[in-house]
């Protein structure tokens, strides 16, 4: 198994160069060289052990590079961060709809499946080639979180973490900043989401970074990241016991939606795909409306998913449109340039032919933690709430499991407002208060970002 480029770059790397380099060469993002038709009965595997399915899925994508013991300490994290008391933690709401919750490993976030997954194939792949790596990551609050939990203390890798700063909960900073390890940086840009993601795309491709040795992302645009998500939509739909169930995906950057589609492509009981955005629509505007622009990412409680200009975007379009490497580079070009660019009618028609999209607003996310406590006795978080709102907007007789990212202690504030109460939170978010933090603050500026990063590159060495 090969991976190829978005943008034209079609010399191919091995899954561990995938991995390692994060960003392909040709500033596109990695997709396999081809789709793999399962060697195996997927269906039969999807309704098996967790981790068993989890080692068939990366052996399947060329993971085996790495050896089977990373394949198997891969899997088994993987296992443990997302079974509920030993079971696929999926609760039935009412007929034809499930709630999947996907926050039981450490950050209480569905980020952990896939960072706690990475974490040791990172080191087996930097092992093999006794090499170091500087790894740097842009989050709105969870994936920073886990990337800090997954990756601190390692031998092999320097983790910086860029956050917008106020922008994310009190608790996904506690998570991030309380974390003592010498390896890892966390920074907080005076600036929303879309800036950090900027400023880390800028450090991949920045020529004195790479002369200091390798540089990466765990950011969903690392193909390693994005591939961990699959598991969970195979299993969901075989436990749900419903055929081609809907997925409903609350979404920010899209590597959570595309994970369900490369779970349908390879031939999993996956149905439609739905992405259920909040005020920060730039996705649901292009699928929907042709024109992909970005606006400066509103504050809203669901601030996993204040992002306007959604990574992963570029690798759906890329698909859809008969992986057109041209095509693609032209787009995203544009768009980088510009801001904002005009999607052709075949392509718009392409893209809603893969996933639709709605958005939620504010009010509907509040009604919604309410109706979830009052009509079912879920709690739930402000993201899942956005999925479950657009879930019974489009409610019929289809099958559908929505999405459940996060425990709803990590917000609090917001909760509590709908619900008149505050959530019980678990012990690993209690303990948190009173910690020491360790915290850098920068503004918004990719000058800016290189000295920090090549500082704390000079201090580690």
């Amino acid at each position: 198994m090969n991976y190829i480029g978005t943008r034209g770059f079609s010399d191919q790397r091995s899954f561990a160069g995938a991995l390692l380099d994060g960003l392909a060469p040709d500033g596109g993002l990695y997709v396999p060289q081809n789709w793999p038709t399962p060697d195996f009965d997927l269906a039969a595997a999807s309704k098996g052990g967790y981790g068993d399915l989890t080692v068939k899925l990366l052996n399947l994508f060329g993971v085996n590079v790495l050896g089977d013991q990373a394949v198997k300490a891969a899997a088994q994290r993987t296992e443990d961060a997302f079974l509920r008391n030993g079971a696929v933690p999926l609760t039935k709401l009412e007929d034809n709809l499930w709630l999947l919750e996907l926050y039981h490993g450490p950050t209480h976030a569905f980020k952990d499946m896939a960072m706690q997954m990475m974490a040791p194939l990172t080191d087996a792949a930097l092992a093999q080639r006794g090499e170091k790596l500087t790894l740097v990551t842009a989050t709105s609050g969870d994936t920073g979180a886990a990337a800090v939990r997954a990756f601190a203390g390692s031998k092999h890798v320097k983790l910086i973490v860029f956050h917008p700063l106020g922008r994310v909960s009190p608790v996904q900073r506690l998570q991030m900043t309380t974390v003592q390890a010498d390896n890892v940086l966390n920074v907080g840009v005076k600036g929303d989401f879309d800036d950090c993601q900027k400023i880390v795309k800028a450090l991949l491709s920045e020529p004195s970074l790479k002369a200091q040795g390798l540089i990466s992302s765990v950011n969903s645009i690392n193909w390693g990241r994005l591939l961990g998500q699959v598991p969970y939509y195979l299993a969901a739909a075989a436990h749900s016991g419903a055929d081609k169930p809907e997925f409903i995906v609350p979404t920010g950057n899209f590597g959570d939606a595309f994970a369900g589609w490369v779970a349908r492509k390879i031939g999993g009981n996956v149905g439609h795909l739905h992405a259920a955005v909040n005020q920060n629509d730039a996705l649901n505007q292009a699928i929907n409306n042709g024109r992909y622009v970005r606006r400066q990412a509103v504050e809203t409680a669901s601030v996993s998913m204040d992002v306007q200009a959604p990574s992963n975007f570029e690798r759906l379009v890329f698909e859809a449109s008969g992986r057109d490497a041209g095509a693609t580079h032209d787009l995203f070009d544009t768009f980088a340039q510009s801001g904002e660019a005009t999607l052709s009618g075949n392509l718009q028609d392409a893209l809603k032919a893969e996933v639709s999209a709605s958005t939620v607003s504010e009010e509907q996310t509040k009604a919604t933690i309410k109706l979830a406590y009052e009509k079912y006795g879920q709690m739930i978080c402000p993201h899942t709430a956005v999925a479950l709102s657009a879930a019974l907007e489009r409610k019929g007789d289809t099958p559908q499991i929505v999405l459940s990212t996060a425990h709803p202690a990590k917000f609090p504030s917001f909760v509590t407002e709908a619900l008149g109460f505050e959530p019980k939170a678990p012990d690993a978010i209690t303990d948190l208060y009173g910690l020491t933090e360790t915290l850098t603050e920068m503004p918004a500026d990719i000058a800016a970002a290189v000295t920090t990063v090549k500082a704390f590159i000079e201090w580690i060495d």
